[in-house]
């Protein structure tokens, strides 16, 4: 074969790859393996945003620390409870698929923007007892992104603070603290090698969502990325207190929702 031949041949492959590489990079690996069946998945929703305001070669908000908080805390279930656990998953909200599964997840929840049949599936799967923990999104203009799309699910069900004395806080570990869970981004080190958070968003809340019976059926990490804490436990440069009360936190939610 000649030579220009083989050049030819040589930048053809060459722009295939530039062609397929960013929809590669921006897909999560699919189809998921199922796997055995457990008592726990760590479940990440899949959900509707907006495009506009994606970032990270369009990758959806959805995907935020995914797979490493995923696999690093699902560790920690394994580690530290009994729980049968297998491999996480991410489900489409609108697949059936998402009421096999008591646990869910989904952050950055003040960039989604639910379509009809997302409220009416998030709706269905909260009555049937399915529960729902939110993260990792912060300031004013996040908040009412999130109250508003969570005010469609359930017009008539307020948002509240989680007081000290509600369940949730004492089903596993008994949880006092109220300290921020931040982003790794907000971490600052000061004087002598001190490690201090530094953002506009505060005070943290863990606020709440029930149901007519008093069953908790949304966690709320407002002003907190407990993402980040539990995708971030074997680094030197978050804190380990920060770390600990996210996976009391993290593993309290899972009890919760497979007892309730």
């Amino acid at each position: 074969m000649s030579q220009m031949r083989w050049r030819r041949r040589w930048i053809a492959l060459l722009l295939l790859i530039a062609a397929t590489a960013p929809a590669l990079w921006m897909q999560p690996e699919n189809p998921q393996p199922e796997g055995r069946k457990s008592e726990f998945h760590f479940i990440r929703l899949e959900y509707v945003d907006g495009f506009s305001l994606r970032r990270r070669f369009g990758r959806g908000w959805w995907m935020q620390d995914w797979p490493e908080a995923d696999m690093h805390f699902t560790q920690g279930i394994q580690r530290l409870t009994r729980i049968d656990t297998g491999e996480g998953r991410h489900v489409p909200l609108t697949d059936d698929r998402i009421f096999e599964y008591p646990w869910a997840y989904a952050t950055q929840v003040g960039y989604w923007q639910l379509t009809d049949p997302e409220i009416n599936r998030l709706r269905d799967y909260l009555l049937r007892g399915g529960f729902l923990v939110v993260d990792d999104f912060h300031g004013p203009a996040e908040w009412e992104v999130f109250r508003e799309t969570m005010h469609r699910v359930f017009p008539n069900q307020p948002i509240l603070e989680i007081d000290p004395g509600n369940p949730l806080l004492h089903v596993l570990y008994d949880i006092g603290e109220r300290v921020q869970i931040p982003g790794l981004r907000h971490l600052r080190r000061g004087p002598g090698g001190s490690i201090y958070v530094q953002t506009e968003h505060v005070p943290p809340h863990w606020r709440a969502i029930y149901d007519n019976k008093g069953r908790m059926l949304v966690a709320i990490n407002y002003n907190m990325d407990v993402g980040d804490a539990w995708e971030h436990a074997d680094m030197p440069e978050y804190p380990e207190a920060m770390t600990a009360l996210a996976y009391r936190f993290g593993l309290n939610y899972i009890i919760y929702s497979m007892t309730h």
